[in-house]
């Protein structure tokens, strides 16, 4: 499943492209029909993995460069406040998309295809 996320493709099926255009999702896979967006505010936790991402690199990297470095702190703050506006914008999709990942992890949805198991005959005769 992580390799879908990486490759921003669905969750369930890993084929179905997530977007459409750059900043415009699907609604729903084109190849397995999983609905992408469930309810309203559905990827606040994606938000959430986008600061966290951007955080995790940041703050280190904040103290790596001040004790290998000789930088200033304006030097550092010329680089790491666009590194902060940018990141984020660029990890947008992928942040969306371990979002759908983790979402399908701990919360699948109930069916691979719209279509309910056929009942083994064997089985009704007991």
């Amino acid at each position: 499943m992580l390799r879908s996320a990486l490759r921003l493709r669905c969750p369930r099926c890993g084929v179905g492209p997530l977007y459409a255009k750059p900043f415009r999702m699907h609604p729903n896979c084109r190849q397995c029909g999983l609905q992408f967006e469930r309810e309203q505010g559905y990827f606040v936790g994606a938000i959430y993995i986008n600061y966290a991402a951007t955080v995790a690199i940041a703050v280190p990297g904040f103290f790596l460069l001040d004790a290998f470095t000789g930088m200033t702190i304006n030097q550092q703050l010329a680089l790491w406040v666009p590194f902060a506006i940018i990141f984020p914008l660029l990890f947008f999709h992928h942040s969306r998309s371990l979002w759908l990942v983790l979402d399908h992890l701990f919360n699948p949805a109930k069916s691979l295809y719209g279509v309910p198991p056929q009942k083994s005959p064997n089985l009704e005769k007991h």
